[in-house]
């Protein structure tokens, strides 16, 4: 009989660990520049002997950084030769010995040649511009916060009850809404929950009932749409008749039907079926909170003057970064011993590899982007209907990565383009060969029904055969379920349903 209860037991099992440092390289590649704002800031307020650079900082001969990077916005990120950067006063230290920093290789000698690399003080540094600085501050400073959903129908209530025990029945009852507005409970199980007597919970419902906008605190869409038509005084319309009395007709747009149903002209229902059409089935959604992130493209492709293709980084909210001079200098004289000393190598070797991370980082989106380019070139040149079918692989293979390193780069990466702002992950897709050999890629397609569709005859919309039948005169031969299948993704309505009369 086995023994019961807790035992040692060890073994020998093979597992990947990544390092610290990797997986920071790892997130600084796959972030957008808005987020990698944010972890640079961080380290920086980790880690001592970084600093970032100021603005209006001159580099190279005299010349200003809005300068430089106006000359070929394209380039790579490189590292700067010491003899073409103008270095700074060193700081004084507190000792009257001093080093000689004249030799700057005799220095170098002192620290050991693990740190020579360190001594290249604007190795990694990305220089500012005023403009850059001043459009990064006006962003953050724009960023504000509204009255929440509830807060505004409070205030609405307090304007025109005067009760203190409907008004907190009411605030009770808010947090039953759901985000389309609609109550998600009865009166009477509010009544139980808040222990507030049913007839001050159902005067609270009905005084939210008149609060704007109109439909709130509805039960289901066809009270929201019934209240709406109530307020505008059409509670006994037509329209009103077609929702409470033919729901089912009128979510399939069976205009006969409902006609006959209601002993009415099809152009009566129609005009009815447009006014309703003018309602909002949810109400509270107009309020709702707005959790979509400002889109700040990370890479620009355009045509210069001579017509040639440019690539340009965007690089307006990254912080640039450099190692100080100070703490260099306070590890070149040898005063720190012990823990001391790892601590302040160890700060060095985080920074420095943060940087490199960073140039990496862009080094590895701007290949990327030029491959991209190469392969697509026909949509920046004429637009969506010439996509190309482009797999990660291939971008992985040109510019010789791991296909993960490619899905990294370009997450939630976006590039401006002649034809508007794309997500990097939109010239990744797959597609058909066309009868003539062609490639085509499946968001072509979908452009391409879109199209049909936008040309098509109110009162005699197109069959999905039909679309299929014209794809294939122009060579794309697909199947009747891929166009309803691409018809459905682009929110275009089956030929029933898109049928006008009248």
């Amino acid at each position: 009989m086995p023994i019961q209860g807790f035992q040692q037991v060890q073994k020998q099992t093979q597992s990947m660990v990544l390092a610290p440092q990797l997986r920071q390289s790892l997130k600084i590649l796959q972030v957008p520049a808005m987020e990698l704002r944010s972890t640079i800031l961080e380290e920086l307020e980790s880690n001592p002997t970084l600093e970032e650079l100021p603005y209006d900082d001159v580099s190279i001969d005299g010349q200003k950084d809005s300068e430089l990077n106006n000359e070929n916005p394209g380039a790579e990120v490189r590292e700067l030769d010491p003899s073409e950067v103008k270095q700074p006063e060193p700081v004084p230290a507190e000792s009257s010995e001093r080093l000689d920093f004249s030799d700057e290789y005799a220095v170098l000698d002192r620290m050991g040649d693990e740190w020579r690399e360190y001594w290249n003080e604007d190795a990694g540094e990305m220089p500012y511009s005023s403009e850059a600085a001043q459009k990064r501050q006006h962003f953050f400073d724009s960023l504000t916060i509204g009255q929440s959903f509830q807060e505004i129908l409070l205030e609405q209530a307090r304007l025109v009850e005067p009760r203190s025990d409907i008004i907190t029945a009411l605030e009770f009852i808010l947090g039953s809404l759901d985000d389309n507005g609609f109550l998600t409970s009865t009166a009477s199980d509010l009544a139980l929950m808040a222990q507030i007597p049913l007839s001050v919970i159902q005067e609270a419902i009905d005084l939210l009932k008149g609060l704007d906008p109109p439909g709130i605190g509805a039960t289901d869409i066809k009270d929201c749409l019934l209240l709406q038509l109530k307020r505008k005084g059409q509670s006994k319309s037509l329209a009103a008749d077609i929702i409470q009395k033919q729901w089912d007709l009128l979510l399939r747009r069976r205009i006969p039907e409902i006609a006959r149903a209601l002993r009415v002209k099809p152009p009566e229902v129609e005009e009815a079926i447009e006014t309703i059409s003018q309602l909002d089935p949810a109400p509270a959604r107009r309020y709702a909170e707005d959790v979509n992130q400002v889109v700040t493209a990370d890479v620009t492709v355009e045509k210069d003057d001579q017509g040639n293709w440019q690539i340009s980084l965007n690089s307006d909210y990254i912080p640039r970064l450099r190692i100080s001079s100070s703490y260099k200098e306070m590890l070149a004289q040898g005063k720190l011993k012990g823990k001391d000393r790892e601590y302040l190598k160890n700060m060095f070797r985080n920074g420095r590899f943060l940087i490199s991370a960073i140039e990496q980082r862009q080094q590895t989106i701007e290949r990327i982007t030029r491959k991209i380019l190469e392969f697509q070139e026909e949509f920046f040149e004429k637009g969506k209907s010439y996509l190309r079918p482009l797999t990660m692989s291939q971008i992985a293979d040109s510019v010789g990565v791991h296909e993960t390193t490619v899905s990294r780069a370009i997450a939630s990466k976006y590039i401006q383009t002649p034809h508007g702002l794309f997500e990097m992950k939109f010239f990744f897709t797959p597609g058909y060969h066309g009868e003539d050999g062609r490639e085509v890629s499946n968001k072509s397609i979908k452009d391409r029904i879109a199209k049909i569709v936008e040309s098509e005859l109110p009162r005699k919309p197109l069959s999905d055969q039909k679309i299929v039948e014209i794809l294939k005169a122009e060579g794309i031969t697909i199947a009747r379920r891929t166009v309803a299948k691409y018809r459905d993704e682009l929110g275009i309505l089956p030929t029933n349903l898109r049928r006008q009369y009248g």
